[in-house]
C-alpha cells in the first residue's frame, strides 16, 4: 500500500513501515495530485481533507493525529466508504499542562494565589476534564461549562455559559462546531467579552474561532487589565498581528505538542488503520520514549506549596518560553509572518509531560508532594 503523511507527524514512518511505503508530504498544502494513488491518508489539522483532496484518489483509510475533526468531511469520507479515525485525548494532558503552565506564570506576574481565584471551565472532555482534576489536586474551585454532556445527564452541577462571567479565569477547551444544537464558532462572542469581569484571565487552546478575534482585539484596546492566553488563533497561519501584541501570552498552536501526546497520536491512527485492514501490530510508541530528568529539589522550600509546585512546573514546561518565540514574527516582513508560523510547529523542541518528571529528595513537605502528585508529577 501506499501512504501519504504529514511530513510533521512524529515517527509516521517507522510507525507505518509494516503497511505499506510512506510518503512525506507538507500538510497545509497537500493537494488532490499528491494523494490520487495512495490508499492510506495521514493529516493534521491543517489539512482540509472533503471531496476537492480526495475525489479521483484511491484512498481507503484517513487518520488524523488530532483531537478535533472540523477539518474533515465525515459526511463525504463515509459516502465513499472509507474508514477514519482521529487520535482523541492524545494531546489531553499536554494541553492541560499549557494550561497549568500559564496560569503559574500569571500568578507570578500578577502577584496572586491561584486557590484563592475560581476558574470557569468552557468544555469537559479528554483536555477540560483533564483541566478540572488538575486544579482541584491545588484546591481551586471551578465551574463547568459543557451543554452536550449536561444533555447525556449525570452532571446536574454544569453551569451556563453566562454563569462563567462570574470566574476570575476562564479557559476553552471544546470543538469547533458551526450547526447543531451546540455550535461553537464564535461562542465567546462580543456581547460576552465585554462582560468578562475587571482583571479576568482568559486562555484559549481550543480553536482560534470559538473565540470571535476581532472583537477580543477591539476589547484588549480598551480594557489592558485583561490577561489573554491565546494558543490558538483564527485565520492561521496568518495571525492577527494587532491581537499577538496585545495578549498577554501568545503561542503557535503548540498547547498539545508534548512529545509524548504526539506520539500518542500516531499510535492511536496506526492501531485503527491495522484494525481496519486487519494487519498485526508491528509499532509501539513504548519504543520511543525515554525517561525524563528528575526535578532538582534543590529549588524546594519547605510549607511553600505554591512556590515549589509553580518552580516544578515551569522547570518543566514555560510557556514563556513558545510566547518568546511566537513574538518574533512581529519584526518580520507581513509575506514571511505565515511560514514562520508553521515553521514554529514543524521544528517545535522536544518538550515532555510532568508524569515523565520524578520528584526527587527529603527535602519537599507532605502538601507539596500531594499538589504535584496531582498535577501528575512521579513521586520518588
Amino acid at each position: 500500500m501506499k501512504i501519504v503523511a504529514d511530513e510533521n507527524i512524529p515517527c509516521v514512518e517507522r510507525a507505518f513501515a509494516s503497511l505499506g511505503d510512506v510518503e512525506l508530504l507538507p500538510g497545509r498544502s497537500m493537494r488532490s495530485e499528491q494523494v490520487r494513488d495512495a490508499d492510506i491518508l495521514l493529516v493534521r489539522s491543517v489539512t482540509r481533507v472533503d471531496e476537492g483532496l480526495l475525489a479521483g484518489s484511491k484512498i481507503r483509510f484517513v487518520g488524523s493525529t488530532t483531537i478535533g475533526f472540523d477539518h474533515i468531511d465525515r459526511t463525504y469520507l463515509e459516502s465513499r466508504g472509507i474508514g477514519f479515525s482521529t487520535a482523541p485525548g492524545s494531546n489531553a494532558i499536554s494541553a492541560a499542562e499549557y494550561v497549568i503552565s500559564a496560569l503559574m506564570v500569571l500568578s507570578e506576574r500578577n502577584s496572586f494565589n491561584l486557590e484563592e481565584k475560581t476558574v470557569g471551565i468552557i468544555g469537559c472532555g479528554n483536555v477540560g476534564s483533564r483541566v478540572l482534576e488538575k486544579l482541584s489536586a491545588l484546591g481551586v474551585q471551578s465551574l463547568v461549562n459543557d451543554p452536550p454532556l449536561k444533555v447525556q445527564g449525570g452532571h446536574d452541577e454544569y453551569v451556563e455559559l453566562g454563569a462563567l462571567l462570574q470566574a476570575d479565569i476562564i479557559t476553552v477547551h471544546v470543538p469547533l462546531v458551526s450547526d447543531g444544537d451546540h455550535p461553537t464558532f464564535h461562542l465567546l462572542d462580543k456581547d460576552f467579552l465585554e462582560q468578562l469581569r475587571p482583571g479576568a484571565i482568559l486562555i484559549n487552546t481550543a480553536r482560534g474561532a470559538v473565540v470571535d478575534n476581532h472583537a477580543l482585539d477591539d476589547l484588549l484596546d480598551r480594557r489592558s487589565e485583561l490577561s489573554v492566553v491565546l494558543d490558538v488563533w483564527e485565520g492561521e497561519p496568518d495571525i492577527s498581528v494587532s491581537l499577538l501584541e496585545k495578549v498577554t501570552l501568545g503561542t503557535p498552536h503548540i498547547a498539545g505538542y508534548s512529545l509524548d501526546g504526539k506520539l500518542r497520536g500516531t499510535e492511536m491512527i496506526y492501531n485503527a488503520a491495522c484494525n481496519y485492514f486487519q494487519r498485526p501490530l508491528q509499532w509501539s510508541v513504548v519504543n520511543e520514549l525515554t525517561a525524563g530528568r528528575p526535578v532538582d529539589p534543590g529549588n524546594f522550600i519547605v510549607d511553600d506549596v505554591a512556590g515549589n509546585v509553580r518552580r516544578a512546573v515551569l522547570d518543566c514546561y514555560d510557556v514563556r518560553d513558545d510566547d518568546e518565540r511566537l513574538r518574533a514574527i512581529l519584526s518580520l516582513p507581513r509575506q514571511d509572518r505565515p511560514s514562520c508560523f508553521d515553521r514554529l510547529r514543524k521544528e517545535y523542541p522536544v518538550r515532555r509531560e510532568f508524569q515523565t518528571r520524578k520528584i526527587v529528595g527529603a527535602g519537599i513537605d507532605k502538601a507539596s508532594q500531594a499538589a504535584l502528585g496531582g498535577l501528575g508529577f512521579a513521586l520518588e
